[in-house]
């Protein structure tokens, strides 16, 4: 599932192509996804410019002077920039061509993603109202972190995975950032000390960073909007790697499942406390 790197490597790949560009004309071949495509789309966007491509969360946001248009890229979704025409594959559901000839398009074999318009403040959307920080906003501190880790049961992991906690930390990054931070997963969020809040704050903001600049994590099919795999996958160290060493240590990692999520870490960098 593309998550917040993936999406905002999504959005840098196609926000040189796409911004202060008319649209030209809107093609939406399957309408029925999660959220389906609006009936009149090629009504409230042709002729538009689109002034600017925003991330929230995993939602891109493309704004026009008359509302915002929602993309969410759902469980296999992405969004790529096309220079030339090329025939439109069997899963290719929306082309959004722009007056420079170039085509934003739309994949999503599962059809699990969404095109949502919205002519209100987009921040006040019953789909991104309730959402915590941006993990790499001035709004995420180590103060932050501790003041929602505080008498809570919830094991850490969970919390940081919450998105009305914190917005973008998805199982991949969240195993690595409990990696390096040093904390196990299972561990009760409320008897972190404000040491190891502030280390994870710190390694959450840092692996996203890295694996933004990196592109994105390739897993299954995601790729850019450039049409590129990401390469993160290449550095990570426990997500996936269950039954192998620990890059640190040499110890067996171990697996456990949580929410239905595979936790991989290893017991010696990362004891129960």
């Amino acid at each position: 599932m593309p998550e917040l790197p993936e999406v905002e490597t999504t959005r840098k790949g196609i926000s040189p192509y796409c911004e202060q560009q008319t649209v030209a004309k809107v093609i939406v071949r399957q309408p029925k996804l999660r959220w389906p495509v609006p009936d009149n789309l090629a009504e409230l966007i042709e002729g538009r410019t689109i002034h600017g491509i925003q991330r929230r969360a995993k939602y891109l946001l493309m704004a026009f002077d008359n509302g915002t248009l929602m993309i969410h890229l759902g469980m296999s979704g992405s969004l790529r920039v096309m220079l030339q025409p090329e025939p439109p594959q069997k899963h290719d559901h929306v082309d959004i061509t722009l007056i420079t000839g170039h085509t934003l398009r739309y994949h999503d074999p599962r059809k699990f993603g969404g095109f949502v318009w919205t002519e209100h403040p987009v921040a006040q959307h019953k789909l991104i109202a309730h959402l915590g920080p941006e993990p790499l906003s001035d709004a995420f501190t180590a103060e932050y972190l501790s003041s929602r880790c505080q008498k809570r049961k919830t094991a850490i992991k969970s919390l940081i995975m919450d998105s009305k906690v914190v917005v973008g930390v998805g199982n991949i990054y969240a195993n690595e950032a409990l990696f390096m931070a040093g904390i196990n997963p299972q561990q009760a969020a409320g008897k972190l000390s404000e040491g190891k809040t502030s280390l994870l704050a710190e390694k959450i903001r840092f692996v996203l960073k890295r694996s933004i600049e990196q592109g994105g994590t390739t897993l299954r099919d995601f790729v850019g909007g450039d049409g590129k795999p990401g390469y993160f996958a290449q550095q990570l160290n426990v997500y996936g790697r269950a039954g192998q060493s620990c890059t640190e240590c040499g110890y067996k990692l171990e697996e456990v499942r949580q929410s239905n999520r595979s936790s991989v870490f290893c017991a010696k960098c990362q004891p129960l406390v």
